[in-house]
């Protein structure tokens, strides 16, 4: 017999409620407003003097557009979100200031170790699917043996130590993402319930591609058009081979044999993916996209009140159902572009009926053995995972003004292609 799984209604997500604790850390944040200006030069300046490093890496080589435009255009699509808070903006400036710390510190790291780039990596396996589809469970799963490489969330987001923290023990980095993951915990109780974030849970490669500010990722993080725009209208090869670039510098700092990566952004970008990562091992996730896309509407509706007030739940729900139309249409368009010796769909019933199962049949697919040592790893994540451990967050169609018969409505090509 399971045990109940404590459910939550999110009944503040167009005027946000904050508990005395999270205000006060609202409020301090509000403070420091006026020394953190959404300037990619000051955003320059600081970065520069945080670190004493300059160069930011490449500019315009071939058709490698510059990033300092990809910056620009992102600045000025948060600039342009109503209702933008102080403490919005100062938790925009830190975002955008360690993906400039980043780049920084990598390009350091690869002028003074060139031989990072000889490194040869292994063909990765790749999870892609959207939140709610059983990524995230499955990633941790796969994770479990020592079989593949993974990033826990620190390392994620600062992947590169600087040069004076470099083997401080306990990492700097770690202590700082126990700070950010607090803030998050107080201000948005119920992320968690939605998505899981630890300093040691394992984390997608989409923060990597952040660093050269080119991912959907900003589009979960705010209500940006214009930067929606600007992404899809332009190659993400180039992108995707900064972060194969990353993932080797990676590699030589902390080991590894090979990786491990997940993000719904790969949905969009099959081709993109098989270009950069070729005989890469691919794992498509599907659900019933509904019950999806409700999940994703209340988190990135949820997770708005760390920047704005007012949000605006009904503008935020249509611009996601017609997003994830948008990359529903591009996966059937492009999902046989890698075939079925390097791929497989998995339906999220079938993986919940036979976890084991689904990871013995990745396992086979990448050539991995599934040795006594991977299947007691799997089964013990399992035993301290279970299924809504948390609890969950009530959704439905109404909350955001829709029905589901216009969603399903929306979706049909994409459940008639996967799900029936």
């Amino acid at each position: 017999m399971t045990d109940a799984v404590h459910s939550v209604r999110l009944d503040d997500l167009a005027e946000p409620r904050f508990s005395a604790a999270a205000q006060q850390i609202l409020d301090a944040m509000a403070a420091m407003a006026p020394d953190c200006p959404l300037d990619a030069d000051a955003l320059h300046d600081r970065a520069s003097a945080d670190t004493g490093l300059h160069d930011f890496g490449p500019r315009e080589v071939d058709d490698y557009r510059d990033y300092r435009e990809r910056l620009d255009v992102y600045l000025a699509a948060l600039r342009d979100i109503d209702g933008l808070h102080a403490a919005g903006v100062v938790n925009f400036y830190g975002q955008l200031l360690q993906l400039l710390k980043n780049r920084l510190l990598f390009t350091d790291l690869l002028n003074r170790h060139p031989e990072i780039d000889r490194i040869r990596l292994q063909p990765p396996v790749v999870i892609a699917g959207l939140p709610r589809t059983g990524t995230t469970h499955l990633h941790n799963l796969l994770a479990a043996p020592p079989t593949f490489r993974t990033m826990p969330y620190w390392e994620s987001v600062e992947p590169f130590p600087s040069p004076r923290e470099a083997g401080v023990q306990p990492d700097p980095r770690r202590t700082r993402m126990d700070i950010g993951v607090g803030v998050i915990n107080t201000v948005m109780p119920h992320f968690a319930l939605m998505h899981e974030m630890t300093t040691d849970h394992v984390h997608e490669e989409i923060q990597l591609l952040a660093n050269d500010f080119s991912t959907m990722l900003f589009e979960t993080l705010a209500d940006v058009p214009g930067w929606r725009d600007y992404y899809q209208a332009h190659d993400q090869t180039p992108h995707y081979r900064y972060l194969a670039r990353q993932l080797k510098a990676m590699q030589f700092l902390r080991g590894g044999r090979r990786w491990l990566l997940k993000s719904p952004q790969h949905l969009e970008q099959v081709p993109v993916l098989d270009r950069v990562f070729g005989d890469s091992i691919v794992v498509f996730t599907h659900r019933d996209p509904v019950p999806v896309a409700l999940s994703m509407l209340a988190m990135i509706a949820y997770s708005a009140r760390m920047h704005r007030s007012p949000v605006p739940v009904k503008r935020i729900a249509d611009y996601w159902v017609d997003r994830l139309e948008r990359m529903f249409a591009a996966l059937i368009r492009d999902r046989d572009a890698i075939g079925p010796e390097r791929s497989i769909d998995v339906r999220f019933d079938d993986f919940m009926a036979d976890e084991v199962g689904v990871a013995e049949r990745v396992y086979a697919l990448a050539g991995e053995p599934f040795t006594e040592q991977a299947r007691a790893a799997v089964a013990g994540y399992l035993a301290d995972h279970r299924r809504g451990r948390l609890g969950s967050v009530e959704t439905s169609p109404e909350m955001f003004g829709l029905t589901e018969d216009a969603l399903r409505a929306r979706f049909a090509p994409y459940i008639e292609r996967f799900l029936k």
